[in-house]
């Protein structure tokens, strides 16, 4: 049967948070079968679980917020992200502050340190979430409408288109699609970064927003250019950040999705509302595991992602 996974390990790394700018430690340790990844505030005077459900997403601005009460956990797509795209199933989570550090900006140091601390199979099937119909969330109308679907599909592909009006980001291709059944997630995605924009900052620094951002870990932008002296790392890297964001809100939904997303202008609201939307329609989806690799879509056939 297509197994579960975890890590070997427990691994360990410190960075600083993109928009509290604190500093942070975090932990990622092995967790049994069936427990999901879940989030462990560890400096509070009682240590805090937040499993990473879509339902307990409280804030969508700028970040995928998990929520429980006053205790939060911000900024956590990205590690999700990596945790997606290498197959992790179960996973304990250890931070010293309120939000996951950044790193480089994208899920690139993410997926270094799980493959640092080995991923182990576990004696437990592997379940999937399988679309059965289409799922649509919309947001606004004519040339602000912003929306986002899951469908049917036999394995896991992503579409995105962007639209930003900014000369740096037109000037590079604005939709990109990836099928995990011939692309590698870490190839054609994990290294892909966040992006903001220098006219913005000060405003989102009044907001509490962005005070960790730096060019060391986002690709900034003035009014016409990419400020950064190393430029992008893909030719489509604002694009793929996007997608790469979608697969870590995507991974709220608790397991991985055999279906196709599909999604113009989204952000972490919208992914959200579309998977508490697909949640709630029962009939829109089932429970499936495979006797096999070889009876799996390719998509999850995962060792591709390890090489």
């Amino acid at each position: 049967m297509l197994r579960q996974r975890t890590i070997q390990q427990p691994v360990s790394t410190k960075g600083v948070g993109l928009h509290s700018g604190r500093r942070v430690e975090l932990t990622l340790r092995p967790a049994e079968p069936n427990t999901g990844i879940v989030f462990h505030r560890i400096d509070l005077p009682e240590i805090v679980d937040l499993p990473a459900k879509a339902d307990q997403v409280g804030n969508t601005r700028m970040a995928s917020v998990l929520q429980k009460g006053n205790v939060r956990v911000s900024t956590v797509e990205h590690l999700m992200s990596a945790l997606a795209g290498l197959g992790v199933d179960n996973l304990h989570v250890d931070l010293t502050a309120e939000e996951v550090p950044i790193m480089d900006g994208s899920a690139g140091t993410f997926v270094y340190l799980l493959r640092s601390a080995g991923l182990q199979e576990q004696a437990a099937a592997k379940q999937f979430l399988r679309v059965l119909k289409p799922v649509e969330v919309r947001e606004g109308e004519g040339d602000d409408l912003k929306w986002a679907r899951l469908e049917p599909y036999d394995g896991f592909a992503l579409s995105f288109a962007i639209d930003f009006h900014h000369p740096a980001i037109d000037s590079t291709a604005n939709f990109a699609e990836v099928d995990f059944e011939k692309d590698s997630y870490v190839k054609s995605i994990a290294r892909a970064r966040t992006f903001g924009f220098v006219n913005e900052v000060e405003a989102l620094r009044a907001a509490g927003l962005a005070r960790g951002g730096s060019l060391d870990n986002a690709i900034v932008m003035d009014e016409f250019r990419v400020l950064n002296s190393d430029g992008l790392r893909y030719d489509d890297e604002f694009v793929k950040h996007k997608i790469l964001d979608a697969i870590g809100d995507l991974y709220l939904i608790g397991k991985p999705l055999v279906a196709r997303y599909i999604a113009c202008k989204s952000g972490h609201g919208l992914n959200n509302q579309l998977a508490r939307a697909l949640l709630a329609q029962s009939d829109a989806w089932e429970i499936v595991t495979y006797a096999s690799a070889e009876s799996a879509p390719k998509a999850f056939s995962y060792e591709w992602k390890l090489a």
